[in-house]
């Protein structure tokens, strides 16, 4: 059974009033969720919370989800629109990337001890893919909200541009328009630290 369809039964269990399914399905998302929003506000506090506001909007909404989307498209919806409700109301900007870190699958944060060097890494090549990941960030804070969201979900969350458009209440076109311009934006501040060549993107 794929995903999608292990979502629709649950989600059918939920309208016909089982809160365990429902359940089932914030085990599912929330690290997910979370990760979402932790990379669009700049209080880690707020995130939980945050999240915590979206399940229960899309609980009480979830009668009236229809299926017409895949239900973690619907979910992103959500937290996106909770995320920025939550901003606008405490008037901070949205959006913004934290220092780099690598974030494994499940979520956790991934680390490996300074000395610990893999085949072929020197203490300068280290040295220098951190730098790269720092300015991989830099270069999404300083994009606008518009362009981080979709750059974030595509890159970062391996969303389709179908589920993009949706989540972002754009045309497909939109989407593409603002992918492209945010990785154009993204390679011109990394060029110079990476010495690319003109017109090649990451």
């Amino acid at each position: 059974m794929s995903d999608l369809d292990a979502d629709a039964l649950l989600v059918e269990r939920v309208k016909r009033g089982d809160v365990r399914a429902f359940e089932m399905l914030v085990v599912k998302y929330q690290r997910r969720i979370e990760r979402l929003i932790g990379r669009m506000v700049r209080d880690a506090d707020l995130v939980q919370d945050i999240a915590q506001e979206s399940f229960i909007r899309a609980y009480r909404a979830l009668p009236q989800f229809r299926g017409e989307s895949a239900f973690y498209t619907w979910l992103y919806r959500i937290a996106v629109n909770t995320a920025k409700k939550a901003l606008s109301d405490l008037k901070r900007d949205p959006l913004v990337f934290e220092s780099a870190r690598s974030v494994g699958e499940d979520g956790e944060e991934t680390s490996r001890a300074e000395n610990e060097l893999s085949d072929g890494e020197t203490p300068e090549s280290l040295m220098a893919s951190k730098e790269v990941a720092h300015a991989v960030n830099a270069a999404i804070e300083a994009l606008s909200e518009d362009l981080r969201q979709a750059i974030t979900l595509r890159e970062i969350e391996g969303l389709s541009y179908e589920e993009i458009a949706e989540i972002m209440n754009c045309p497909i076109g939109t989407v593409r328009s603002r992918i492209f311009r945010a990785r154009e934006s993204i390679a011109a501040r990394l060029r110079p630290l990476l010495d690319t060549r003109q017109g090649e993107r990451w």
